[in-house]
C-alpha cells in the first residue's frame, strides 16, 4: 500500500483526508504523515496513527514517516522548494495549483523531475475528466465545423473573507517572493490551464505570444477581473475573461468556437454541451481523481495524466500576468458592493458580458471598450 504524506492540512489540504480514507479503504494508499506548522486542532481525529510535523524536513527526517508521496497543498510562493525537496528525498509528489509563481522556479522542479526520475502531478483536477478526450473526438469528428479559436470564461464571487484567509491571499509579492495570487492563476487557474489543453498547446513553445488587461474591484495587489489573449503557435487564439467580481457564480467555461458552431465545457461538473451541425446535445461525463491517477502511474509507469511538463503553456500565461504592470483600480463609480463583514463583496457593472465577448470574441476589455478600462485610477492599493 502506498504511504501518503500531506503538507499543507488546512483550506484546500483539509479535502485531501476524506480522499486518503477512499484510497484507504480501497486499499490503495495510507496516510502516515502530516506536515502542518499549526497544531491538529479539528483534523487530529483524522490522523488515525499518521504522525504530525511542523515541517516537510522534519517530516522527511522522521523515519516513522517514510512517505512515497507527498502531497503538497501548501501556499503557491512554498511549491518549488517543497516539491524539489520531495522528489530529491525519493518521494513522488501531487502538487497542487498552480505548480509555482513563476517560470524560474517553475524550471527549477522540472529539473529535478528530470534529475531524480520521480513523478510530479499537479492537481489541476480536470485533467483527470473523461470530457476532455470527448471534446477532442467532438472537435475531431468535425461536428462544429473547422476550429476558429478557444475561450476561458469565469464570472465568479468571492467576499472579503476570501481575501482575509491568509497573508498571501491576494498577493503579487510577499517578503520579497513572488506570489501572483490573482484571478488567471489561481481561483480560475483551471479555465485557462483546460482552454490550453483542449487547444492542445502543453509546451511552452505552443505558445507564442501572450496579451493581459489585468484589473482590480478589491483591495488587494493582485487582479481579481481580468482578460488575455493567448496566441498559439498554430496560429489560433485563446481568449479569456474572468472575474470574481460577479453577480453571481456562474459555471465557469471552455469554449471551443468553429465555423459551424461552438462547444462549451463546464469543467466543474464535466457536461459538454455541443451546439453544431447535428443541432444541440449535453454529455455528462466522468473523473479520474488525480492522486489515484498518480498511484496507478506508480504502479504501471504509464504517464500520469497532468504531469508538470504538460503545464508549461499555462506558465507561460502565468509568467506574463507576473512580468505585467499592476493591476489597475477599477473606478468605484463601475462598482457597488452587497454583503456586510466577511460577506461583503464589489460587483463591476455588467462584468458578465464583457467576460463573455472576451472569451468569444478573442480581445481584451480594453480592445473592446469595457467602460472602467478608460476611467481607471491609480493602480496602486
Amino acid at each position: 500500500m502506498n504511504r501518503v504524506a500531506l503538507v499543507g492540512a488546512r483550506g484546500h489540504g483539509a479535502s485531501y483526508f476524506d480522499r486518503l480514507d477512499r484510497l484507504a479503504a480501497a486499499g490503495r494508499a495510507r496516510l502516515v504523515a502530516v506536515a502542518d506548522p499549526r497544531p491538529p486542532g479539528p483534523y487530529a481525529s483524522r490522523l488515525s496513527d499518521a504522525t504530525w510535523h511542523d515541517s516537510l524536513s522534519d517530516l522527511l527526517a522522521d523515519p516513522r514517516a517514510r512517505p512515497d508521496v507527498v502531497v503538497l497543498a501548501t501556499p503557491v510562493h512554498t511549491h518549488a522548494d517543497l516539491a524539489v525537496a520531495a522528489m530529491r528525498a525519493g518521494c513522488d509528489v501531487l502538487l497542487e495549483k498552480p505548480p509555482t509563481p513563476s517560470l524560474a522556479l517553475y524550471e527549477q522542479v522540472r529539473a529535478a523531475v528530470d534529475d531524480t526520475g520521480r513523478i510530479c502531478q499537479v492537481g489541476f483536477q480536470t485533467f483527470g475528466s473523461e470530457a476532455i478526450d470527448a471534446v477532442r473526438r467532438i472537435v475531431a469528428d468535425g461536428e462544429i465545423g473547422a476550429v476558429t479559436g478557444f475561450g476561458a470564461l469565469g464570472t465568479w464571487v468571492r467576499t472579503a473573507g476570501y481575501w482575509a484567509r491568509s497573508a498571501w491571499a491576494g498577493r503579487r509579492r510577499l517578503d520579497g517572493r513572488d506570489v501572483i495570487d490573482g484571478v488567471v492563476t489561481n481561483p480560475l487557474a483551471h479555465a485557462v490551464a483546460t482552454a490550453l489543453l483542449v487547444a492542445g498547446a502543453t509546451r511552452l513553445d505552443q505558445v507564442t505570444d501572450v496579451a493581459t488587461d489585468l484589473y482590480r474591484a478589491n483591495d488587494i495587489e493582485a487582479d481579481d477581473t481580468s482578460s488575455g489573449v493567448v496566441t498559439l503557435s498554430d496560429g489560433l487564439r485563446l481568449g479569456f475573461g474572468l472575474t470574481l467580481c460577479a453577480t453571481k457564480r456562474t459555471p465557469a467555461l471552455v469554449m471551443v468556437h468553429g465555423t459551424e458552431g461552438t462547444l462549451r465545457l463546464a469543467y466543474e461538473s464535466d457536461t459538454v454541451e455541443v451546439d453544431g451541425r447535428n443541432g444541440t446535445r449535453t454529455l455528462t461525463f466522468g473523473r479520474l481523481d488525480l492522486l489515484d491517477d498518480l498511484l496507478t502511474a506508480r504502479a504501471t509507469g504509464r504517464r500520469p495524466r497532468c504531469p508538470v511538463d504538460d503545464t508549461a503553456a499555462f506558465m507561460r500565461v502565468l509568467e506574463a500576468v507576473r512580468e505585467a504592470d499592476e493591476p489597475t483600480r477599477i473606478a468605484d463609480r463601475h462598482i457597488r458592493w452587497e454583503g456586510d463583514g466577511d460577506d461583503r463583496h464589489p460587483i463591476v457593472a455588467d462584468v458578465e458580458q464583457w467576460c463573455w465577448r472576451a472569451a468569444t470574441e478573442g480581445r481584451t476589455f480594453e480592445s473592446l471598450g469595457a467602460p472602467w478600462t478608460r476611467e481607471a485610477e491609480d493602480p496602486r492599493p
